[in-house]
Parts: structure tokens; sequence; C-alpha cells
């Protein structure tokens, strides 16, 4: 027997789900709808029974068969009108009989599987009806695929089949229109699902890093949902001499590019609004040709979906030289205060902030205030004075690491991570990189990434994921740059190098590690974090992930269990569980969303570089993820249902 929402619950529900326009049922976009809150209604799996969950279907792309480049199978699928609908790295939109795993239908962009693609990753599909199609005809409901290679294709949702109707035979190149051209081709790329607002498809884009100053333009474009006709587009980089921000930039007949939006972005079709989380001019580290603010850049920008200008923005960095992007996707919330219900923007940040914005204004709910922050010393480069930091919500991870505090696993690891940290700057927070070598942290993968947040709406809870390491970033002057010691430091110490081209400089970075392979940074390296968002406070911190689980000569090193670094997102549900995979470790788990404890974990084939979903469907919920990240996370391609054995 289906396990009934209890009569509060329900009510409580109504107006959420009347706003979000989507089913309780459902799973019908990134964020589960446009909102991006990841919050879902059901409560089947609840805190007393979620130990119960076993494997109820597994379905594998086929993917790691046809290639031998790292590919992150970071989808989250979405389940809509009875189908289950994911995409693959490698451009293939997949659909699944969210029952029993079975293929439904499978299409093939035939993206270039050997290209050199900076990030070889697809996060999923968008979905939309068109209300002009009657139900069962060709194209009443659309799916779109977003690729690697930069181009959306819209396909019926039955049949796998192109929309002859949008772009060009079903497909709108990105490539098309942009001010700054790609160089190459692997340096203009589309990770993650295009926001869909009244009758458009709103698309940022990826952009590889450190490469030159006048790298590919960033523009967040707008598309008719049917057609495929672009209606406007806006780039972060201000062109317009009277636009507010124009002034921000130095000097002002720049040719930056990039400041793009490759995250997933939310929408609130109610306030014709589209919320953007921009990236870091290029190039990342080094700002002498772009000398300001920065404004657009590093921010959360409000958009009006109908015509693409700005209605607000928030700088979450000023003259970004970190690779601080916003990677999480914002999350559209409704907050308690004294005054009434608040329209709120949640936007977690690589620095470990989590900042609380009015939808509407974009002024900050909890108070944010301006803090001086060290200068840089590199000629050419001015760094800004300030920075932002929240005054009431503490940080989500460490933004500071002293020699004190370093740490190893042995005596012999702690003297080999204090060698590499004695040396280098170390000023607190955005201390900016320098000619000696400058410790960063949080690192370059945050603090907070492109998991994002989940939010649970009546227990005022935002759950975010977060690492905790720190980065060595240094710059060398071209005359100075010697490749053999590059060659020789990128196998010893897993260097990155990169010659950042219009600039007298070379790039530098690595995530700092002891000789063992384990972080310089004290454990955990990986936490789940919850804010109380009716205080501020931070309700709880518990290490995420287990090492020891893959290593087990690891479990004595650390009275604190140690964590581990994670990519990928959390989800909440109604009975007062976060799901989460993201660790290198192989195991999906749920955690009591009041407390932090831990409350059961399930083995995955891999680890899940991804953020789970869930839906219902027959009379019981299904916990979904997929499995396969590559890189420490393992190879896989697996999608891995879990649900109740039965539903009680």
């Amino acid at each position: 027997m289906r396990a009934l929402v209890p009569l509060w619950s329900l009510a409580l529900l109504a107006p959420w789900c009347a706003t979000a326009q989507v089913s309780p049922r459902e799973w019908a976009a990134y964020g589960r709808d446009a909102f991006g809150g990841r919050y879902s209604p059901l409560a089947q799996i609840n805190r007393t029974n979620v130990t119960g969950l076993t494997v109820a279907w597994t379905y594998r792309t086929g993917d790691t068969a046809h290639t031998h480049r790292p590919a992150k199978f970071e989808a989250t699928p979405l389940m809509v009108d009875g189908a289950l609908y994911l995409s693959t790295p490698f451009g293939r939109a997949i659909a699944l009989d969210p029952t029993t795993g079975k293929a439904l239908w499978t299409y093939d962009a035939h993206v270039d599987r050997n290209g050199n693609w900076g990030d070889f990753a697809s996060r999923g599909v968008s979905t939309w009806v068109d209300p002009r199609v009657s139900v069962g005809a060709t194209c009443h409901r659309r799916v779109f695929l977003a690729t690697i290679d930069a181009r959306i294709i819209a396909l019926d949702a039955k049949r796998g089949t192109p929309c002859r109707g949008f772009g060009k035979d079903g497909t709108v190149n990105l490539r098309t229109g942009l001010r700054n051209t790609p160089y190459y081709a692997e340096e203009y790329q589309l990770t993650s699902p295009p926001a869909i607002i009244n009758g458009l498809l709103v698309t940022g884009s990826s952009v590889a890093d450190n490469n030159r100053i006048n790298a590919a333009s960033g523009e967040v474009r707008a598309y008719d949902v049917r057609t495929g006709a672009l209606r406007w587009s806006w780039d972060p980089v201000p062109r317009d001499s009277t636009d507010p921000a124009w002034a921000s930039w130095r000097p002002l007949g720049r040719i930056t590019g990039a400041a793009n939006a490759w995250s997933v972005l939310a929408a609130d079709s109610a306030h014709d609004l589209v919320f953007v989380p921009t990236t870091s001019p290029s190039p990342d580290y080094y700002g002498g040709e772009r000398l300001g603010d920065n404004r657009y850049a590093n921010s959360i920008v409000a958009l009006r979906a109908a015509t693409g200008m700005v209605v607000w923005h928030f700088q979450t960095v000023h003259h970004d030289l970190w690779d601080y992007d916003n990677a999480s996707p914002p999350a559209l919330v409704q907050l308690s205060r004294p005054g009434g219900a608040v329209d709120a923007v949640l936007q977690a940040t690589k620095t470990g902030q989590l900042f609380v914005l009015d939808r509407l204004t974009g002024r900050p709910i909890f108070p944010v205030e301006e803090r001086p922050v060290p200068r840089s010393d590199v000629a050419g480069e001015r760094a800004s004075p300030t920075q932002p930091f929240n005054s009431v919500i503490p940080p989500l991870s460490p933004n500071t690491l002293s020699l004190d505090s370093v740490w190893g696993a042995t005596p012999a690891d702690r003297d080999a991570c204090l060698a590499q940290i004695r040396p280098l700057r170390n000023e607190g927070p955005f201390t900016p990189p320098s000619l000696q070598g400058t410790l960063s942290v949080p690192s370059n993968v945050g603090g907070a990434h492109w998991g994002g947040v989940a939010y649970d709406p009546f227990r005022h809870i935002a759950v975010v994921p977060v690492n905790r390491l720190a980065a060595f970033i240094q710059l060398i002057p071209l005359d100075k740059f010697d490749s053999a010691e590059a060659v020789h430091n990128s196998g010893r110490l897993d260097d990155q190098y990169t010659r950042m081209h219009g600039t007298p400089y070379f790039m530098r970075r690595r995530i700092l590690k002891a000789p063992s392979g384990l972080p310089c940074t004290p454990p955990p390296w990986g936490a789940l974090v919850g804010i109380n968002l009716e205080t501020g406070a931070k309700a709880w911190e518990v290490p995420l992930g287990d090492p020891a689980t893959l290593r087990p000569q690891l479990a004595a090193l650390s009275k604190t269990p140690l964590g581990l670094p994670n990519l990928g997102g959390p989800i909440v549900t109604a009975s007062g569980i976060a799901f989460i995979g993201a660790t290198f470790d192989h195991f999906l788990r749920a955690f009591d969303v009041e407390t932090g404890r831990e409350l059961w974990r399930g083995e995955l084939p891999a680890g899940a570089r991804a953020t789970p979903m869930t839906y219902e469907i027959g009379g019981k919920q299904y916990v979904v993820i997929c499995v396969g990240g590559s890189e420490d996370w393992g190879t896989g391609d697996y999608v891995v249902a879990f649900s109740l054995p039965k539903a009680s």
C-alpha cells in the first residue's frame, strides 16, 4: 500500500507546487523545476525505512566502450510523462522506462569523441510541452539536448527524432554570432542544459580557461523555443559605454572574453527573470589587461527574460584572479522573514560563501560587507582592495590555512607539505597570485562547487557540499619559464602549466598534496553543510565520503573522519532526507536534513560525479543517479535506480 503524505504537509505543499508548476511525482528540470531548489515533495522513502533501499534497476549507456577519453557522466535525468530522459558526454540522448530502466529510444548527435574537450561532460537535458501541438503528435513534448560541441538539438520526446522546425533541421549552433570566435573547436563548449521560460530557451556556454586574453566570448542567448530563432544576446563583458558596468573595466577598449555562464540557469516565469551565474573573465589568474572590478563577471545576474536586459546584479568576487567562477546553479526559494515571506536567490560560491539575495532587487537578505584583502605585488596587476563577505552566515568551508594547521598522515608527509607551503605568499583570503607562489584557500575547485544547493522549504535548511582543499598558484614570467622543469613538475607534483597568451606570464597551479597523495589541509577534505536560513547559523556540518572504503589503511590516520573531495550535488525530500553521491568512493548516501546524521549508504559500481533525482511512478518512489565520473571517480556509464522492495 502506498504511503500517504500527511495532510499538514499537503497543505503546505500546495502553494509550492502551484508556483513551480511541476507534478509532485515528477522531476521536470535539472533542479526539479525551473527554480532549481531540488526539493521533492515525495515522502514514501523516509528516515525510518531508508535503510531498506535496494537497487531496483541498472542501465548502462555503453559509452565507455567507445572511447579512451576521460568523460564525466554528470547528468541528472528528468522524469516527465512516464519516461526518464538523460544525456551522455558523447552527445547521446536516451529515454528509459522509469520502472525497469529499459531503453525506449536513443539519439546520437555524433560528437567528435576524439576532440580535446577541456570539460568532457553533459549535465542533462531540458524539456518543454508545445501547447499548439496535440497530445501524441510529433514534438508535442520536446527534449532539448545540449552537446559538448555547442549545439542544441530539439527532439520529439516520444520517438527521439529531431523536431525539424527548430533551427536548421532541429539544431541551433551556438558558435554562430559570437563576438570573440573560438580559436580552436574545443575552446567553446556546452555542458549544461538550457533554461526554458515564457517561450524562450536561454543558454550560456563553457569557455576554456587560461589560454588567452581574448578568449571566446561568453554571451548568454535566448532562442524561440519553438523555432530556434535568436531573440536576444547579452554579453557579460559590457560593450556599451552607457552600461553602468562599462567603467568597471579598464582599458575601456578591452578585448576580454569568457565571463560566461557554464553552470545551470534558474528562471522565474511569473517575474519574467532569468538568473545567470557568471564566471571569471579571461584569463583567470592575471588581470592586468582587464583592470577594475569587471562587473557582470563573477556575478549572479538577473536578466529580463523578454529582452535580455540587466535588472540587477550582485558580484561575488571583484576582479577575479583565482578562478572563482560561480559554478553553483542559483536556487530560487521562498524564505520566512520577520516581515513575511520573501522570494530569494541562493548563490553558493567557490570562496565558501552562501549569498542570500532578494530575488527582485538583488539586495542581500543576510548582511554582506566589504572587507580589506591583500594587494597584488605583480607588475601591471591591481587586485581589488576589498571583497564581499557574509557577516552573519558563516563560511561554508575554511578560507585560511596557517602553518600550525598544515596536516600530514605521517611526519614525513607533514614535513613535505610544510616545505611546499612555507615559501608561499599566505596572507589570508584572496591573497593574489604572485611570482614567488601563493597559497589559495579555498582552491579553484571550492569551497562550494557546481554541485550547488538543495533547500528544504519547511525545515528552512540549505544543504551544500563543499571541498576543503588548498591550492598553489604561481605566475612565471615568460623569460623565466623552463619547459624541462615544467615537464618534471607536471609528472612529480601534478602541476598544471598554461601560457596565458597576451600576458607576460605562464600560470602554474596544483592542489597541495603530500608525497602519499593525501591533501596538506586538515580533514575532513569534503563535507556536507546545513545552513539554517531562518537565522543564518550553521545547523550542522558532517564529513562527506570515506576514503577508507577505497584504501582501508587510511582508517587509522585520524580521529576526525577524513571525508573526500567531491563534485555533484544534493537533493532533499519532504520526508527530511538529503541524498547525495558526489564523492570518490562508490556510494549514494542519505542524510537527515535536520541533524546531518548519515542514515544510509547504497553501494555503486563507481563514484557518482552527478546530482541524483527522485520520482514516483506506479505507487513507488525511486532515487536515481548517474555513475562514473572518470578520473578519481572511476570509469563507468551506469544509471542506477534505488527503491524500497515493497511500497509501504
